[in-house]
Order: C-alpha cells, then sequence, then structure tokens
C-alpha cells in the first residue's frame, strides 16, 4: 500500500520534464527568429544598394518595349477619331463634353494598347531587367500625363472660354514627356518631341476663332507623331526585338 502511494506522489513528475522541454523550446524558437531578424537587417543595406544600382542600369540602357505596330495604331487611331470628330462633331465648340469624350477615349485606349505591349516585350527584351525599365518608363510620362489631365479640369472648371487652347496645350505636354523619355530611347525620339511641340505651338497661334477646336489640331499632330514615333522605333529596332 505504501508503495502505491509513493508512486501516486511520483506522478507529477514527468508534467514538469514536459514544462521544462515546452519552454527549451520556446527560447530556442525565439533566438532562431532572433537570429533572421539581425541577418535580415544587416541584408537590407545590401540588398537595397543591389537595388539602386539596377535601377541606374536600367536607365542607362535603351528601353525597347514600345512596338513600331502598336505605336503607329495609335497614329492611326489619331486620324480615326479626327474623322469622326469631322463626320459627327460639326460644332465641338457647342458640344465640349462630346469632344472631350471623343479625344478621351481615344487617349485611353492608345494608352491601353501601348501599356499591355510594353508589359509584354519588356518582359522578353528585358527579362530580369523588365520591372525596373518599365518603371523608368512610367516615370517619364505619368508628370505629363498628370499635368494634362489637371490642366483640362482647371480650364473646365475655372476658364471655360479658354478650353480652344485644349489641342496645342496638350500636345506642348505630351513633347514635355517625349523629352524626358529620350534618354532612353533611340536618339531620333528628340524630333518627335520637336514636332510634339511645333505642332502644339501651332495649334495655340492658328487654331483660334472658327478654326478653335477642328479635328486637324489633334487629328494631324497626333497622328503624324505617333506615325514618325512608330517609324524611329522600326528603324532602330535590335535583333531579339521581335517583328512589331
Amino acid at each position: 500500500m505504501w508503495r502505491s502511494v509513493d508512486r501516486a506522489k511520483a506522478v507529477p513528475r514527468p508534467a514538469k520534464a514536459g514544462a521544462a522541454n515546452v519552454e527549451t523550446l520556446g527560447s530556442h524558437h525565439a533566438s532562431r527568429c532572433g537570429r533572421v531578424a539581425s541577418q535580415r537587417r544587416a541584408h537590407a543595406p545590401a540588398l537595397a544598394e543591389i537595388s539602386a544600382i539596377r535601377s541606374q542600369i536600367a536607365r542607362s540602357v535603351v528601353f525597347r518595349g514600345y512596338g513600331p505596330a502598336t505605336v503607329a495604331t495609335t497614329g492611326l487611331l489619331a486620324l480615326v477619331a479626327a474623322g469622326v470628330q469631322a463626320a459627327l462633331l460639326r460644332d465641338p465648340t457647342g458640344n465640349l463634353p462630346g469632344y472631350l469624350a471623343l479625344w478621351a477615349g481615344a487617349a485611353v485606349l492608345s494608352a491601353g494598347l501601348v501599356g499591355v505591349e510594353m508589359v509584354t516585350r519588356a518582359r522578353r527584351v528585358h527579362s530580369g531587367l523588365a520591372q525596373e525599365m518599365l518603371a523608368t518608363a512610367v516615370e517619364q510620362f505619368v508628370p505629363a500625363a498628370a499635368a494634362g489631365g489637371l490642366l483640362t479640369l482647371v480650364l473646365l472648371a475655372f476658364a471655360p472660354e479658354a478650353t480652344w487652347m485644349l489641342p496645342g496645350l496638350w500636345q506642348v505636354i505630351f513633347s514635355l514627356g517625349v523629352f524626358a523619355s529620350c534618354r532612353f530611347l533611340p536618339p531620333p525620339i528628340f524630333w518627335v518631341g520637336a514636332w510634339y511641340l511645333t505642332a502644339g505651338l501651332g495649334s495655340l497661334a492658328l487654331a483660334r476663332g472658327t478654326r478653335a477646336l477642328s479635328p486637324a489640331a489633334m487629328g494631324v499632330g497626333f497622328g503624324v507623331g505617333q506615325l514618325l514615333t512608330a517609324a524611329i522605333l522600326y528603324l532602330h529596332r535590335e535583333e531579339g526585338d521581335g517583328g512589331a
């Protein structure tokens, strides 16, 4: 009987040993997590430096994400939009919402076509640097696109009598985006920027009165500009860029 009592008293001992094991495992896990966190902190500067180097390389490489065929399509789209305006919007100054809807739709469609091809071509042509190349390309045009959109809203809200200047202002602003992109595109792209700047200034000088918001102001400016861009990209394509 006394032996049974002694055995009963000895039962809790494994529980104490199990608790000790749990505490030991917990301490080991915490120690390992601490080492991992310490390693991550130690590697963070190196990873940041590698990312900076990749971004710098991306800014010094010619971007091959723009396909000549797609860019040419956007030029033809501008000419088609000008034809639609000539046929359906005989008085664009009297139907400003329709005019803006037409050209905003053409711009969004063009941006979508170019954007999708940029991603697919960059991944194929630039492979490991695709993400950095795409980010660099987008950085060049986002400020110009944002400025154009905000300028349009301001004129509509506070100076509707000055909306006749929109085609010229859009082209001048677009030329700034092209000039910003010249350093990572084929050098002759500079002349595309010069074309847009000249066309925009010419529109501001001439497209007023009865010629305000004329189809030619946008159709000729963006149609010729995009076709010229496509021709330059085609002539300066490299092996592996693909046919388009």
